[in-house]
């Protein structure tokens, strides 16, 4: 069992964050507050870090983790963004809406694989600042065991994660409702209808989106 370093997102100084950011970037483990449900994510370049997040959640190699950066500034260094992804992102970043898009030649280690990138601007502020003191994007997932109910209570994530991680930053009881996600990288799709509802994306891009 690892020493798990346990904060209330509340309580963290600047001090704090620009630690917890260094040690993220550095491959340390942490359960993160988003603006829809826990996460569990580590430094996007981290592969023995990420590796390990696929062993804890007991999650199979095939499903992809989401990549979550601070600002659309640092989600361009990694992704290449058509017309329809830059309305998307103007619309709806921060927030719940999760776009799959071709990777540039920055971001191409992060596929690992797939033939894109899930990238996301939260919208929760204590989850913004520690992205925005990172050097790299966060590598992230649900915090949940797979196949499991997503976790949204501070009480529920310590039950699960104390002892697994190496950070557990509580930010009190959080949305159920995922990010929605739609993949840009062909013709667009809705892959999951979550935080933004359908009609909304279809208003924002001017044209109906294909479901998978």
């Amino acid at each position: 069992m690892r020493r798990t370093h346990i904060f209330k997102t509340v309580e963290m100084t600047d001090e704090y964050l620009e630690m917890a950011a260094r040690a993220v970037d550095g491959g340390a483990v942490a359960v993160v507050p988003t603006d829809t449900v826990y996460g569990i994510g580590t430094g996007a370049f981290c592969e023995p870090s990420i590796e390990e997040i696929y062993r804890i959640k007991e999650r199979p190699a095939g499903s992809p983790l989401q990549i979550l950066t601070g600002t659309l500034a640092q989600a361009r260094e990694v992704a290449v963004f058509s017309e329809a992804a830059e309305k998307l992102a103007a619309a709806y970043w921060p927030g719940a809406l999760t776009a799959i898009l071709p990777p540039a030649e920055k971001g191409r280690a992060l596929t690992r694989g797939f033939a894109g990138l899930g990238l996301r601007v939260p919208g929760n502020a204590f989850l913004v600042s520690l992205l925005a003191r990172m050097k790299a994007p966060l590598a992230c997932t649900s915090a949940n065991l797979h196949g499991q109910p997503v976790l949204t209570d501070e009480r529920t994530i310590l039950e699960t994660f104390d002892g697994k991680v190496d950070f557990i930053f509580l930010g009190g009881t959080l949305s159920p409702t995922a990010s929605s996600v739609v993949d840009l990288t062909a013709e667009p799709l809705l892959l999951r209808e979550g935080g933004v509802p359908r009609a909304e994306l279809e208003k924002t891009l001017g044209f109906r989106l294909g479901v998978k």
